[in-house]
């Protein structure tokens, strides 16, 4: 028997049906080991030796297990492992554990194909390999960097910068260029500029006629820069006599992409499809595993000859020859660190444009139609310009339009760009020197020059790769793992950088600079892909790296947490205390100059939940704020607001750890109510309000008891008689009269009374081990994800309609880990009373006490 290892059950499933009988093929689930989470893993003093360790889930250890016992019985082991470092590694672990466990069969071979197909696994197990070392050696070294960047720098942040929770060598230049777009927006001064447009006709068709000249002038975007110019240029337009000076027709080509890398695919997929980097790559996996298309970790644009030549052959198929190009095309890639090791992705069989359903149907037509495109003809376009003179030939009015002549790939495919203006040509009338355009209207439009956009995951992608920093298949994990951090928060699929991101960044910055430059991380890639040729020895490179890392962070410790508190309040200077518009010092307290104290002044503070403002007035002077606040609040309106109309007491607005908040007190006790983030213009009255809380409505009309509305954990609520009903804002709870109250509680108590069938909130997929449809569930206890089989609760912190097929595998995989939920044990009734017997009974031996059970292992970090 040949036992044949790859990383799934899917992929081994379809393996075992291209092979014969003499073949048993097992899933290894991906890698079986790793570093634990620990001091010690990597010794740098021991030559850097690297102790591993068996993952110890239920699933994996009986994995492994199952592995070794079959690996005693074969005669020969073939490792098939995917086609890369990770791969290579993988067969590694796997080769390592089986020696350790004296179950390593005789003969070992390594193998590899592209495409889980037929033909190229039967090619591939003709032509077995041995173990690619230097691909082995360069995981080795990235993994042990990865563990001494983040196992070093963590407890650095841990004990000099309260509320971090973690850095990473990719990571965090990864936050960095979030955080550095953040600024720019802030810094952002925008300019006004107007746009004097006029709507003409001619022959029957409408189009529009730009001025680009006023008074002999070229206008450039900001020309027309105030209000009274505008209108001067507008009036010129209106009261002139416009008439073609001159129409010129340019042909222009566009040649197509190529096919898909791993970046360009994750970007393509957030463009088109709404797919997170996560997302994309799940559903590539299955695809890639379902034998539909090509491996999808690669940053080769090339496809294979013979795939060329089936491409081109379906292109001819469907369309005519003109659609076809004469010869292929070939592709060379423009990214930076490209290995170019394997092809691009595409589908295995062009002549099938649809393959399975839900992220993996939208994700393969995507592929099919970039790859079908990549091999098709030039699309041939006409741009069309016309210039419009006034009698004065002072100004002048421009036109463009495009025409598609011939669409060429465009039948297929078009490329989306991220953060493209709209593009404002259409087609125009046939129009010739001397004519003369009706004129319809003119409008002046004020516009503001805009920010650069904060970075969509595309944007990002392809920033990071463009300076060649980290690999296109880690950038899903990074990602995730910013967002797990809470370092960054996405809003309309866009990336905000948090509080605590900003500060982990600045601390950086200013004390490992070194280490978040966007060209030591890039070189460093260099240096790895330079091991993984067999250049260079990555004991060398780690030896490199540490004699300057160490040294550095250990100078970091030394230091008292209030030296670097101090170090980043002058670092962060110009953010934290910007000019005040009334001339006055930055720095200076709104509290003491409001209660008549003096030299109050602020500055950046560390507390046990991160960061703050607070003044050195302290404790006569009780005046913080956050260190910033998500959305704009920076607490600059904390303070006195005034007083309780009726008990008198004071009612101060503060800014606390999880947001602005009011205070009064009186009678020795403290009241406090948090503001919700739906009321505009928030005042002394409001503020009572809340204060105030919970508001009587009136006794219900069937029972008599008070119907009260309120604010609590999740947000607006009515309550009666120990029953609840939610409502839609907060004005609602103090606006809401006795009807309106009723009929909601009604309507609540009839939901919970006959409840329908629920439905999904998403589906994402078959579960590649189960087989079930993975579907998002609302539940009575919350949200949860299940395959069927196994249900599995959605964390708090990730919303049902974000979470993605991979998160949702992984947390059914690890609910079922844990076995099946045990049932809570029914309280039996108490046993009726004896009457008591006439001869008291011999007393039983007392039962022994039960040894304590032993506690469980903390759960792994997935990172330090």
């Amino acid at each position: 028997m040949q036992l044949v290892i790859v990383e799934s059950p899917a992929k081994a499933k379809t393996i075992e049906k291209y092979l014969g009988g003499d073949f048993k093929v097992l899933a290894s689930y991906g890698h079986i080991r790793d570093l634990p989470p620990k001091d010690g893993s990597v010794v740098p003093d021991d030559d850097f030796a690297m102790s591993w360790e068996v993952y110890s889930d239920k699933r994996n250890r009986e994995q492994v297990k199952a592995i070794s016992d079959a690996a005693k019985n074969a005669s020969r082991l073939v490792l098939a492992t995917d086609p890369d470092r990770e791969g290579e590694a993988i067969s590694w672990h796997v080769m390592d554990v089986l020696k350790k466990r004296k179950a390593l069969p005789t003969k070992v071979d390594r193998v590899t194909f592209n495409s889980i197909t037929k033909k190229a696994v039967t090619e591939a197990m003709a032509k077995p390999r041995e173990l690619d070392q230097p691909l082995i050696d360069a995981y080795l070294g990235r993994r042990a960097l990865d563990y001494l960047f983040g196992f070093t720098l963590s407890p650095v942040l841990w004990r000099k910068l309260p509320g971090a929770k973690s850095a990473g060598r990719v990571q965090s230049v990864a936050l960095r260029l979030i955080v550095e777009r953040e600024r720019e927006i802030e810094a952002f001064k925008p300019d006004e500029y107007w746009s004097v447009l006029a709507k003409l006709e001619h022959a029957g068709t409408e189009f529009d006629g730009r001025l680009v000249r006023f008074k002999g002038e070229k206008l450039e975007k900001l020309s027309l820069g105030e209000e009274g110019i505008a209108m001067e240029a507008k009036a010129a337009v209106e009261s002139g006599r416009f008439t073609v000076e001159d129409v010129e027709k340019k042909p222009l080509k566009r040649n197509p992409a190529p096919p898909f890398t791993t970046s360009t695919m994750q970007q393509e997929a957030a463009r088109k499809l709404g797919f997170s980097a996560s997302q994309t790559m799940s559903a590539a996996q299955r695809l890639y595993e379902a034998g539909a298309i090509t491996y999808m970790r690669t940053d080769g644009v090339q496809m294979d000859g013979s795939a060329i030549a089936a491409c081109r052959h379906e292109i001819g198929d469907r369309y005519d020859a003109a659609y076809c190009p004469e010869k292929p095309r070939f592709y060379a890639t423009k990214a930076k660190n490209a290995q170019e090791a394997h092809e691009a992705i595409r589908p295995t069989n062009f002549a099938k444009d649809r393959v399975g359903s839900g992220d993996e149907g939208k994700l393969y037509s995507l592929i099919w139609k970039r790859a079908m495109a990549s091999q098709m003809a030039t699309a041939q376009l006409e741009r069309t310009t016309v210039s419009m003179l006034d009698a004065t030939g002072q100004h002048e009015l421009r036109a463009t339009g495009q025409v598609v002549v011939f669409p060429g790939f465009f039948a297929v495919y078009q490329e989306g760009f991220d953060d493209k203006e709209e593009d404002e040509d259409g087609l125009l009338p046939a129009l010739k020197a001397g004519d003369t355009p009706a004129k319809k209207s003119v409008e002046a439009t004020q516009h503001f020059t805009q920010p650069p956009p904060r970075f969509s995951e595309a944007s990002l992608v392809k920033r990071l790769e463009e300076l060649g920093i980290g690999r296109p298949s880690t950038y899903a994990s990074t990602i995730q793992t910013l967002r797990d951090r809470d370092y960054v928060r996405v809003e309309s699929r866009r990336f905000f950088a948090e509080e605590s991101g900003r500060l982990l960044t600045s601390f950086l910055e200013r004390f490992f600079p070194t280490y978040v430059a966007y060209d030591f991380t890039a070189g460093m890639e260099d240096e790895l892909d330079t091991v993984s040729d067999g250049r260079e020895d990555y004991k060398a490179l780690l030896a490199k790296f540490w004699a300057d890392f160490k040294p550095k962070a250990d100078e970091v410790m030394e230091k008292l947490p209030s030296e670097v508190t101090e170090a980043l309040d002058e670092y962060l200077s110009d953010y934290l205390f910007p000019p005040r518009e009334d001339g006055k010092d930055a720095r200076h307290c709104p509290m003491c100059e409001t209660e008549g104290r003096e030299n109050g002044r602020l500055s950046l503070r560390g507390g046990k939940f991160g960061a703050f403002i607070a003044c050195q007035n302290y404790p006569e002077c009780k005046f913080t704020r956050r260190f910033a606040q998500p959305g704009g609040d920076d607490g600059s309106d904390d303070g006195l607001m005034g007083v309780h109309p009726e008990t008198g007491a004071e009612i101060h607005r503060k800014t606390g750890r999880f947001g602005p908040y009011v205070e009064m007190e009186h009678e020795d006790k403290k009241t406090r109510a948090s503001i919700p983030k739906d009321l505009d213009d928030f005042n002394l009255e409001w503020a009572v309000k809340l204060l105030d809380l919970p508001r009587i409505i009136g006794p219900h009309p069937e029972t008599g008891k008070d119907i009260e509305a309120a604010i609590g954990r999740y947000g607006p609520y009515l309550r009666h008689d120990g029953k609840y009903a939610n409502m839609k804002n907060t004005l609602d709870v103090f606006e809401t009269g006795m009807n309106a109250a009723v009929t909601l509680l009604a309507e609540a108590a009839n939901r919970k009374g006959g409840r329908a069938k629920a439905e999904p909130i998403k589906t994402l997929g078959e579960h590649p081990t189960s087989g079930g449809e993975i579907k998002v569930m609302p539940g009575r206890y919350g949200p949860y994800v299940t395959d069927g089989t196994t249900n599995a609760t959605i964390p708090k912190d990730i919303k049902p309609e974000d979470i993605e097929a991979a998160k949702a595998i992984e947390l059914i995989d690890a609910r079922a880990a844990n076995g099946p939920a045990k049932k809570k044990a029914k309280k039996k009734a108490p046993a009726k009373k004896k009457a008591p017997a006439k001869k008291a009974a011999a007393k039983k031996p007392s039962a022994k006490k039960k040894a304590p059970a032993k506690k469980k292992a903390p759960a792994k970090s997935d990172e330090a």
